[in-house]
């Protein structure tokens, strides 16, 4: 990171330009390749049966679209224009979140918004650009293919999580900064699982150990094919399940990667409390994540009678949780439908769609927690979030309001538009 560091900031931008044009490239390979209904439009994907040969030129980021072109008869009239400005857009989105992030301190609480706060914030806002900019490019592919499809594939979500499991126990700080008070003198601390609350050593022990394990093995069952069949009874609903998941392909590679996370989880906890700090913070923020999307699903599917959120929000979510911890995760998860409620309208409007995918608005709700991190957070909700166990009683009584309101629109739709 020093090597990188030291350069001029005008050959940083070019570097991140440049990288970034890659990794948009990479996005539209994810879009077009990795979807459930893929389409060969990606020069790095195979090529339709009926294009023209593809040349070296068109892998070139932003000027290959030009010449695809030449494929308009095959994939309509203005295919390569969108994912020639989703390259675009994640270059100069990685240079603007680079600059943001390092050279402004926007990130930073107002106190210590200063040349001398920014500078020794450096090193660490070096490394939450990284994960950010990661995340960012996994939420372009997720966005993009949830409007093409509205599903979420799991290729995108489930290495964003790994990955952001795996950074979470390095010695570097990948977590947001929060506006703290050592005694009656504020400061900041990274955003471990504790804040806004004072850190309890039992989550050094196998307290701790028993919830990171119980985390990991939920989100590895989550990801297998969980359908129940109750027409002949629960006993052979529980054998049909289980038959279920021991005949899908994907299962022993799950049940692999179940193992050996157990292994690493365990491991982590034993050698190291800073590693296990950091592990612990990221698989918290991948429960209340994902758990906060799926609770929201099961309540509204069951009280509109049909499925309200697709699955591929939930492990979106997870993954979100797990790169920025479950305090910006919620901030993201309440913006999302503030965020999203114009441009549903307006698209409901033109196009009469009442199916909205909702992965795109938790990306772009995201992307707003993150920017307006100091405001949010460290300014008006972390005051919310002191109350302690009263919020959760609060934020319980949401969703069953939630619920409520959602049976009363449905048979409100039923009697008028029947």
């Amino acid at each position: 990171m020093a090597l990188f560091t030291n350069l001029p900031l005008e050959i940083r931008y070019t570097i991140l330009m440049v990288g970034g044009l890659m990794a948009g490239a990479f996005a539209n390979y994810l879009i077009y390749s990795w979807a459930y209904f893929p389409r060969h439009i990606s020069p790095w994907a195979p090529a339709h049966e009926k294009s023209p040969a593809r040349k070296a030129t068109d892998r070139i980021p932003v000027i290959g679209w030009l010449g695809m072109q030449r494929e308009t008869n095959l994939h309509g009239r203005r295919f390569w224009i969108r994912p020639m400005l989703v390259e675009l857009g994640v270059a100069t989105g990685l240079v603007g979140l680079y600059w943001f992030e390092t050279q402004t301190g926007g990130l930073l609480p107002e106190g210590v918004r200063n040349p001398k706060g920014i500078n020794l914030f450096s090193d660490w806002a070096h490394s939450l650009f990284a994960v950010h900019a990661m995340l960012f490019v996994l939420m372009v592919a997720a966005t993009f293919i949830d409007f093409d499809e509205q599903t979420i594939p799991d290729i995108i979500t489930l290495p964003g999580t790994l990955l952001a499991l795996c950074a979470s126990v390095f010695p570097w700080r990948t977590f947001l900064p929060a506006a703290v008070f050592w005694g009656d003198q504020p400061g900041i601390a990274e955003t471990s699982f504790n804040i806004p609350w004072e850190f309890n050593p039992q989550w050094l022990t196998t307290s701790g150990l028993a919830v990171g394990l119980a985390v990991w093995t939920t989100w590895c069952f989550a990801l297998t094919d969980r359908r129940v069949i109750l027409r002949r009874g629960l006993i052979k609903a529980i054998g049909y399940f289980v038959h279920g998941i021991a005949r899908n392909p994907t299962s022993k590679w799950l049940g692999l990667m179940w193992a050996l996370g157990l292994i690493a989880v365990t491991v982590t906890w034993w050698i190291s409390d800073d590693a296990w700090r950091g592990l612990f913070t990221s698989l918290i923020g991948l429960a209340v994540g994902g758990g906060t999307v799926w609770a929201v699903r099961i309540v509204a599917s069951s009280a509109m009678n049909q499925e309200a959120m697709g699955f591929g929000d939930v492990t979106l979510m997870a993954m979100i949780g797990a790169v920025v911890g479950w305090q910006c995760a919620i901030t993201a998860f309440f913006l999302a439908p503030f965020v999203a409620i114009l441009i549903v309208l307006v698209q409901f409007a033109v196009t009469r769609e009442p199916a909205v995918p909702f992965g795109p608005y938790l990306c772009a709700g995201t992307a707003v927690a993150v920017i307006g991190w100091d405001k949010l957070w460290n300014q008006t909700l972390t005051h919310y979030v002191e109350l302690g166990a009263l919020i959760f009683w609060v934020l319980i009584a949401a969703l069953v309001g939630m619920g409520a309101m959602l049976v009363i629109w449905r048979q409100i739709k039923i009697r008028l538009f029947a």
